[in-house]
């Protein structure tokens, strides 16, 4: 509750006339009875109700409604103020002695004191009381300075204006105690501080204005206002606000506590009064300089720091603080004068009488502004104190992280400051600062100052620095257990300097240094990086086993390694930590990437040099068998990343086994192009005709080679691998039914099936199903004429397959006739090669020749007869010579056999088919007419037989 102390009121007669003697002394009694009560308590050190200042003022309010008071009561009034003052001091007293109670004691006996002091002001002047007007002045501002304490500024300005109400009626002039002048200036002061706290700076620079009218020709009071007006400054400064208004403020309140600090020096009477002026006037220009240095009024600070040193008239010495050295050097250091600068420094280092703190913080300053050109200066400094005295570990600390500064890896200044810091930290002396238990904190500090400058030199790959410091990093790890860790830790870390330098015997040294302290992955995985730089491919295999035995081995590092194996083109490797990794995808770990990606990745590096298509095939098939295991969808993906997934391993199926059918690798083929069936099994849907049509390719192809394998082993395929063939190829005709099913147009069937494809299916199922039993011909002739009846149908489609069903252990004459003959017309109906209409005539020839022979000569001559049709109408040659002189050769030849049996009729039916087709053929001229000769002679001896 706040308390306002009251203002006497003016006589009244009226009231004066209604108060009554007996009513002054009740009240009197009731204020006198509370007082007691507060006397009791504080001599117990009890706290005190907070119904004793309530009652006291509210008794005290209702005795001042009765003014005027005779002066034997104001004399009462007096004497019980003052008991009531003294057990304020007693409570106060008491506080002091029991701090737990403090808080609400010192509250409590603030409100006596207040009321108090009140008490004095309600009994106004007094017969027989010396000085009322300053003992109750006196009795304000002690209470006033109390609510300050307590930071109850509201409180306290309400004491000090009462106070300087009364004051304010005295003559000046006529005080004569020193006491009673001293009172009126340090009111002056009070009232101006706690004007300070509340904000109100105007009118606490108003109030230390108006005090200067109160010094009274006292030193002391010289003093006391100096110092009030140089607080106030270093308050401004204090605040942090570098703007100009703020400075400026700060630098006239200090002007101000100089200048009063002079005038008091002409008024100190002793030896130690000037002293303590000179003190003040020297704390004042010392806070000036500064305030110059923060302005950026270096000339000014100079000019400060030169009279502080030269001391005064007097025969006193000049200032020797240890501040002037720091500002002096900072101001140089704004002159840009550097060499001015180390001398301040220089200079600091010889004066034992600065503090370390001082001198530390000074090189700082030097360091920042100098840079690198002065770390040179910063270490031989820094050295030079440890020379004259002793340095704590903290300071080194301090002067190494300058040194460092923010330069981090890079530049050329950056390694001149880290060369000079790797000087600093190694000396024996410095070292010996970190060495005792005490200095622990420190010693994990510098270490750590180290390692981050290292690391940055390390980020910029600048390795040569960063081992450097590195190693001096270890100077604070100490040979202890505990700390066995972190020396290991800095160990592994200068292997990967030195590997980053390519010197490999110092980074294998410094891995054998680490795993000696702490064996673990880490160390097996920075041994593998070196066998790898070392090309020691076998090396780092074993490592790659090695690691897996480690107790914190987690399949990331394999991952790692393959990456690094990669990177180092060491493939053999790479392949040895892929196919390590994939037995992990089993164990239930958590895995660092996908078993998908590891067999992309693996087979991709596999085929980056031939002759691995085996090992390819191996994980071709892992990769095939567990996307049955677990599910496509799981397997590869979802979505889209799983689609591409899933076409990449059937492209790259395809693309290895037609490049080992173009090899004649023609087992692997046949094993990868299966594989692709499978792969794109898994794509395929109504929407996607592309990959049916691939799906079907593959599975044909796939039996192509399992054929032309058979070919090249000359070993025929087993029955097991003829079932395969067999259900590969009819798969293949599902897809080749659902594309032409889904592709009618107008009754005649439109494929978007490559015709080729057709053929081989054809070609092939004719020759598979022809190995088996239970198909038999009837088979091979439907998927012949199947073939024959598409549009897209090419007669040298059906000329092979006629063909490979003429010959061979499993030939089929009724498919090779059909075929042959389908050829044939489908040639004759176009611009035909005759080249083939020629083999096509000789192969039917002798097909007939064999499976018919003389049980059906009629049907041999009549493809003579064709054969001649044929060549009737064409141009000489155009007809493949060689084979007309077959026609006519083995035609005429026919006859032998009736002429010697004496068939005439058969004999002239070949005869005369060899001569028409011998006039045919050009260059047969002599054989035509040996012909023709001998057809005379024989029709003449036929002709005379039979006239005979």
């Amino acid at each position: 509750m706040e308390i306002f102390s009251p203002v006497p009121r003016k006589p009244n007669q009226d009231s004066q006339s209604a108060q009554s003697n007996h009513l002054h002394q009740q009240l009197l009694s009731q204020i006198e009875s509370l007082i007691t009560q507060a006397e009791n308590l504080s001599a117990n050190c009890h706290s005190l109700p907070e119904t004793i200042s309530t009652d006291l003022r509210q008794t005290l309010t209702h005795l001042t409604q009765l003014l005027p008071f005779p002066n034997s009561l104001k004399l009462q009034i007096w004497k019980n103020a003052y008991r009531l003052w003294n057990a304020c001091i007693d409570i106060s007293n008491a506080a002091s002695i029991r701090p737990s109670s403090s808080s609400s004691i010192v509250d409590d006996h603030a409100k006596l004191r207040h009321i108090a002091a009140d008490m004095l002001s309600v009994a106004g002047d007094a017969t027989g009381v010396p000085s009322p007007a300053i003992k109750s002045a006196s009795f304000y501002l002690k209470t006033g300075r109390i609510w300050h304490d307590l930071r109850k500024f509201d409180l306290a300005s309400s004491c000090f204006e009462r106070a300087t109400d009364i004051v304010s009626k005295l003559d000046i002039a006529t005080l004569s105690d020193t006491g009673e002048r001293k009172l009126l200036l340090e009111l002056n002061l009070a009232r101006s501080r706690t004007a300070w706290e509340i904000s109100d700076r105007n009118l606490a620079i108003t109030l230390l204005n108006r005090a200067k009218t109160l010094l009274f020709g006292s030193s002391d009071h010289y003093k006391q206002l100096a110092n009030q007006y140089l607080i106030f400054g270093k308050s401004v400064l204090s605040k942090n606000n570098d703007t100009v208004s703020s400075l400026n403020e700060a630098l006239k309140l200090m002007n101000e506590s100089l200048d009063l600090g002079e005038k008091g020096s002409s008024a100190a009477r002793t030896r130690e009064q000037i002293m303590e002026l000179k003190e003040l006037r020297s704390k004042s220009l010392r806070f000036i300089s500064a305030v110059h240095l923060q302005k950026g009024e270096y000339e000014s600070v100079i000019k400060c720091v030169k009279v502080l040193r030269e001391g005064d008239c007097s025969g006193v010495g000049g200032d020797q603080h240890a501040s002037l050295p720091v500002l002096a050097m900072k101001a140089w250091l704004g002159l840009g004068r550097y060499g001015e600068a180390e001398k301040e420094l220089r200079g600091m280092v010889v004066n034992k009488g600065i503090p370390e703190s001082v001198w530390v913080s000074a090189v700082e300053a030097y360091f920042e502004a100098a840079g690198t050109a002065g770390a040179e200066t910063v270490k031989g400094l820094f050295l030079g104190l440890l020379g004259r005295c002793h340095v704590s570990a903290r300071a080194a600390v301090r002067v190494a992280n300058r040194v460092v500064g923010c330069g981090g890896g890079g530049g050329e200044g950056s390694i001149v400051r880290t060369k000079v810091l790797a000087e600093l930290v190694s000396d024996e002396r410095v070292v010996a600062l970190f060495a005792s238990e005490a200095a622990a904190k420190e010693r994990k500090a510098m270490h750590a100052v180290l390692w981050n400058c290292a690391s940055e030199h390390f980020r910029s790959k600048d390795y040569e620095t960063s081992a450097v410091i590195f190693e001096k990093s270890l100077l604070y790890i100490p040979h202890d257990i505990e700390n066995r860790i972190l020396r290991a830790k800095g160990f592994r870390v200068l292997c990967l300097c030195h590997l980053g330098l390519s010197q490999l015997d110092r980074a294998q040294e410094y891995i054998n240094e680490a795993e000696k302290l702490e064996p673990n992955i880490a160390c097996a995985f920075l041994k593998f990086k070196i066998c790898l730089q070392n090309n020691d491919h076998n090396g780092a295999i074993n490592q790659v086993q090695a690691m897996k035995t480690c107790f914190d081995f987690t399949p990331d590092f394999l991952s790692l390694s393959a990456h690094e194996a990669v990177a180092c083109r060491a493939l053999p490797v790479a392949i040895s930590s892929l196919s390590s990794l994939l037995n992990f995808y089993t164990s239930g770990r958590p895995m660092p990437t996908t078993e998908v990606i590891v067999l992309r990745t693996l087979i991709t590096i596999l085929i980056q040099d031939p002759g691995n298509e085996l090992e390819v095939l191996e994980f071709m098939k892992r990769a095939h068998d567990r996307a049955s295991e677990l599910g496509t969808g799981c397997f590869f993906g979802k979505e889209e990343a799983g689609r591409r997934e899933k076409n990449w391993f059937a492209v790259t199926s395809w693309n290895i086994g037609t490049k080992c059918g173009k090899e004649k690798k023609y087992e692997l083929c046949a094993e990868f192009l299966r594989l692709v069936s499978g792969f794109y099994g898994g794509l395929v849907d109504c929407q996607d005709e592309e990959n049916r049509v691939m799906v079907c390719k593959s599975l044909i192809l796939s039996v192509s080679a399992m054929v032309a394998s058979e070919n090249q082993r000359k070993t025929a395929l087993t029955e097991s691998e003829a079932k395969q063939a067999v259900e590969l190829l009819d798969k293949a005709d599902k897809i080749l039914t659902s594309i032409s099913a889904g592709t009618q147009l107008g009754g005649d069937e439109i494929t978007t099936v490559e015709p080729d494809l057709i053929f081989m299916y054809t070609f092939n199922a004719y020759d598979i199903y022809g190995r088996l039993d239970n198909f038999g011909p009837h088979k091979q002739l439907h998927l012949v004429k199947s073939l024959a009846s598409l549009k897209a149908c090419n007669p040298k489609y059906l000329l092979q397959i006629g063909l490979s069903a003429s010959q061979g252990p499993r030939s089929n004459p009724e498919v090779a006739s059909f075929a042959l003959n389908e050829c044939l017309s489908a040639l004759l109906s176009s611009s035909p090669d005759y080249q083939d209409v020629a083999l096509i005539v000789r192969r039917l020839i002798t097909l007939a020749s064999i499976h018919k022979g003389d049980s059906d000569d009629d049907a041999v001559h009549k493809l003579y007869k064709q054969a001649y049709r044929i060549m009737v109408g064409l141009k000489e040659g155009e007809y493949p010579t060689e084979e007309g002189k077959w026609l006519a050769m083995t035609a005429w030849n026919r006859a032998a056999v009736p002429v010697r049996l004496g068939q005439v009729d058969a004999a002239r039916k070949w005869m005369d088919a060899g001569l028409e087709l011998a006039r045919k053929v050009s260059g047969m001229d002599t054989y035509r007419a040996c012909m023709e000769d001998f057809v005379t002679a024989f029709n003449k001896k036929f002709l005379s037989h039979n006239d005979g």
